[in-house]
Parts: C-alpha cells; structure tokens; sequence
C-alpha cells in the first residue's frame, strides 16, 4: 500500500478545525457537568455557570454587554431571527428593508420571504470589488425603511465593507443595522458601539469552535420578538435547553480567537498574499476577485478562464487539496456564484472560480504545492477546452 496523501485543507471560510483547548473545555459538560442549566439544583449550578462565562467573553469581545448576547443555533438562525423578528415588532413603523445583492442565503432568501408576507426589500448594488455604494444606500432609504443588514465581510470574495459608514448612515437616520459577521468575527476587531451595529451574527464553527452554536447580539433597547417559543431560556427570546457544550467551546474559541488576532491574521495576510502573487503571476488570464487590500485576511479567491470551476475542484481534491467555488452552502448548484455575478462577472468567468481560505496552520510549502498543483490542473483543463483553443488561435 502506498503511503497516503497528505490533505491540504484550504475551506476554513466553510469550516474550521476545532481547537483542541475548545475540544477539552467542552468534554466536561458532555459526561461530569451535564446538568440542565434551568434546574434548581446545586449540580445544575455548574452549567448555569458556564454559559455566564462564555457570554461574558463574548460580550466583552464586541464592547457588549452581557445580557445583549443571545445563543442560538449559528449564523443562519441569527440572519433569520434579526430580519423576521425586526420587521414583525417594527411593521407599525415601515415595512422597508435594505439589503445587498452579494449577502449570504441565510439573508438573502429571509428577504424573499419578507417580500411575499408583504414586505419591501431593496438590494443594493456592489461595485467590481463587491464593496456597497454608500451614495445607493443613502439613495434607497425611504420614510418607511425600519433595519439595513449589510455583511461585515463577503463569505465568497473576503471583501471588507465599510461597516462604521454604513453604521453612521443608519444611526443618523434612526434606522437599525445588523450585520451579518460570520466570517469577519474572530479575524477582524469589532466594537458594536464605535460601528453603530444595533444587531451582529455570528457562528463558532468559523472561529475553531464548534459547529450547531451561534449568537445574535442585540443592542439593549431594540425592540425585538421572541424567536422560538417555549421556555425562558435567553432572557425568554429563545427556548429551548441551551446547548452547554456548544457555549462553553464558543467561549473558549472566542478567547483564542482574541488572544492570537494581531498575530495570527498578520501571518494569514503574509500567506494570502504569497499566494495571490504567484496565481495572478504563473497562471495567465486569471483574475482575483473582491478588493486587494480590504479583504478579509486568509482569503483568496480566483476566476480561471475558459476552465469549469467544477472540474478544478475535483482534480484539486485528487491532489488532496480542498478549496471551494463558492459558499459550502450552495455548492450543490450548478449555477454560477450571486456574488461573482454582482461584481460583473460573466456567467463563463463566473463558473471557473476557486476560493480558497487559510489558516493559522497553513503553511508557505503547502501553498508552494497548491500554485503547482493549480497551475498543472489549469493546463490541462484548457488544453481540452475548445474556448481556450479558439481565443488562443484569434489572438
């Protein structure tokens, strides 16, 4: 048997690795401490004492309070619960929503739904680097508009927007901004009071914590439904047995992720940008999407021309190296990626595009071997492509 081949793993943008220390934080309260938090008993005490910890941490991770961090089941829960629970208990106020074109599905299609209970919902255009316009945001609010939720920073294409403008945008006109912080949160610094932020998102999994456990923070005084009903768990906004485990790991994710910020992102931005040197150098018609510089720190993502995405990812994971097209959530569609399509992509460009994100385990020779694995795949994919042979033989 021949020795098997090491796996690069380049989708951190999709999932992360579970830190060991979060690992051991949790296993406690699996088999010792398993007590149900809303108990009256001493033993549950344990528990209850836990999740105080954790919030705290994360609270004082965006400049919160404690009791501003509710705990739901991730990211997607808390995109949905900020827009349909904010439009339900402001509907007396407006029924305007704005949004962009490039935002996760989790926003993106909770809008769809507003729309058909009766609500108006305004995407915003994005320019070729898939930064909002702030002129069109000014433009598209109406007397009517009650939330804006714009993302901190695109899950695809890793570009950064301009959250403090659109925050000041919101503010001066007394409207409420939720932002949709999954991928920026753990990579970049973030206090909900300087950037106006009335509503963030945020999911462990994408932070070395574990997967199924989220928070949504909302600013004390937003005037917010409850979300599932049932007991009074979270401050009676969200029932249901806490997930003790899942908290205890996001607050020990969270202080890692604190902990090794300025560090860890200065050696993911180093390593990004080696490896976009060397795509757009030693791979020709290749272009890099989303903005050079205010892009979230591990994250590169290519369109190859005249290739399938598709094709390259498949030859890639024989090579052992996991990247993406797009995001993991709507990888089983054959259609090109929204957000490519926003930027200005055509469909054909669209669809021959890698993500791929780093971690602080990457390394410079697994980079080094990824370029070359890229560069032999590419080659073959347009010797077979009958794009390809036509362009090169009008040139």
């Amino acid at each position: 048997m021949g020795e098997e081949k090491r796996l690069i793993y380049l989708d951190n943008a999709a999932t992360t690795k579970t830190a060991p220390e979060v690992v051991e934080a949790m296993l406690p309260y699996f088999t010792e401490n398993y007590g149900n938090p809303s108990s009256v008993y001493g033993f549950s005490q344990k528990s209850k004492e836990a999740i105080t910890k954790a919030r705290e941490i994360i609270a004082k991770s965006l400049g919160a309070k404690t009791e501003e961090i509710y705990f739901t089941a991730g990211g997607s829960e808390s995109d949905n619960w900020a827009l349909k629970a904010t439009a339900e208990a402001y509907r007396g106020r407006g029924n305007h929503i704005i949004t962009s074109r490039i935002e996760h599905h989790a926003v993106l299609h909770t809008g769809e739904w507003l729309a058909k209970q009766g609500y108006e919902v305004t995407y915003l255009d994005v320019d070729e680097n898939g930064t909002v316009k702030l002129e069109e945001l000014k433009k598209a609010i109406r007397p009517t508009t009650i939330l804006i939720s714009i993302m901190f920073a695109n899950n695809e294409i890793g570009t950064i927007q301009p959250v403090k403008e659109i925050g000041a945008i919101a503010k001066e006109h007394g409207i409420l901004f939720h932002t949709d912080a999954v991928q920026a949160y753990g990579q970049l610094p973030i206090n909900v009071d300087e950037l106006n932020i009335d509503m963030l998102s945020s999911s462990a999994h994408k932070l070395n914590g574990p997967k199924g456990i989220g928070f949504l923070y909302i600013r004390k005084g937003v005037k917010i439904r409850s979300f599932i009903h049932g007991g009074a768990q979270e401050r009676k906004r969200r029932a249901g047995t806490e997930n003790v485990p899942g908290i205890v790991g996001y607050g020990a994710a969270v202080e890692r992720a604190v902990r090794t910020m300025e560090e860890r992102t200065a050696k993911e931005r180093e390593l990004r940008d080696y490896l976009i040197g060397r795509v757009l150098r030693e791979v020709p018609y290749t272009r890099l999407n989303g903005h050079r510089t205010e892009r979230l720190p591990n994250n590169a993502n290519f369109s190859f021309q005249f290739i399938e995405g598709e094709s390259l990812l498949i030859m890639l994971d024989m090579d052992g190296i996991c990247g993406s097209s797009g995001s993991a959530c709507t990888s089983g569609s054959l259609d090109p990626s929204h957000v490519l399509l926003a930027i200005g992509l055509p469909h054909e460009i669209a669809h021959g595009s890698l993500r791929l994100t780093l971690s602080d385990e990457t390394t410079k020779e697994e980079l080094d071997e990824v370029v070359e694995s890229i560069k032999k795949i590419v080659e073959k994919l347009r010797s077979m492509s009958p794009l390809y042979e036509d362009y090169m033989r009008r040139r």
